[in-house]
Parts: C-alpha cells; sequence; structure tokens
C-alpha cells in the first residue's frame, strides 16, 4: 500500500531541521570560537544500576560523528549515524526539491517506519551492549 505525501507534515519537518542545523551551527561556533565547552551529566540511569539505558553513548557518538570517525560513532550508538543519514538525505532532497520550484520531485517522503526503525536500532543496542556487559564483563563504553 502507497503511502500519500503530506505536504505540510514535511514542510513542518524541513523547519524544523532548519532549526536543527543552525542550533547546530551555533553549539560549534560556540565550541571553536569561545571555547566553550558543553556537557550533559552523567547518566542516572547507569550510575544507579551500572546498566545501559536506551541513551548511553549518544553523546559520545554525536560528537565522534562530527569530528568524522563515523565507525566509531557507530559503536557507541548506531541510531545517531542513521539518523544522521536520515536527516542528510532528507535536508539535501528537499532542498533540492524547493530550490527547483518542485520540477524536481526528489524530496525524501516522510513516512514512520523511519521511525520504528530508529526504535528498533536503539533497543537492539541496548539489549547487545547490556548482554555484553553482564554475560562478559565487558563494558562496551
Amino acid at each position: 500500500m502507497k503511502q500519500n505525501r503530506n505536504p505540510q507534515q514535511e514542510k513542518g519537518i524541513y523547519i524544523c531541521g532548519l532549526i536543527l542545523l543552525g542550533l547546530l551551527a551555533f553549539w560549534l561556533g560556540a565550541e571553536h570560537f569561545l571555547g566553550l565547552k558543553f556537557s550533559l551529566p552523567p547518566c542516572l540511569f547507569h550510575s544507579l544500576t551500572g546498566l545501559y539505558c536506551p541513551g548511553c553513548g549518544g553523546t559520545r557518538a554525536f560528537r565522534l560523528l562530527l569530528s568524522g570517525h563515523i565507525l566509531q560513532s557507530f559503536l557507541y550508538h548506531p541510531a545517531v549515524v542513521l539518523t544522521a543519514v536520515l536527516y542528510v538525505w532528507f535536508m539535501v532532497s528537499h532542498t533540492a526539491e524547493i530550490l527547483s520550484k518542485g520540477r524536481l520531485k526528489i524530496g525524501l517522503p516522510y513516512t514512520d517506519k523511519f521511525l520504528y526503525l530508529e526504535v528498533v536500532v536503539i533497543i537492539l543496542q541496548c539489549i547487545i551492549k547490556n548482554f555484553a556487559k553482564i554475560f562478559w564483563g565487558t563494558g562496551i563504553l
């Protein structure tokens, strides 16, 4: 069954993507030019249980991805790399569609399947990391 595109929804996602890009540029600019370092507190779940939460490794994966270490980023949290690929694909294809005034119909259509895929990847990586920690005593992060 083919899903119909929702132009309003895709426009909203595109605008959110532009805002995200602006925030990322601000963050990187503040770190580079002002020497500010942004960090998050330690994971409360990990601190209390010793196990990894579904988001553990995400910040490190994001920083590694921005540094160009794609494989290391993937090992810390594969959902970060998947999200980045989908984000770039969506933004570039929709920008091309907008700049061509709709003549190029190449915009990646939004579908909930992307969200389901992300959830599956997040759950699998959490299970694998905790399995390795519990049964092999290997801390992946």
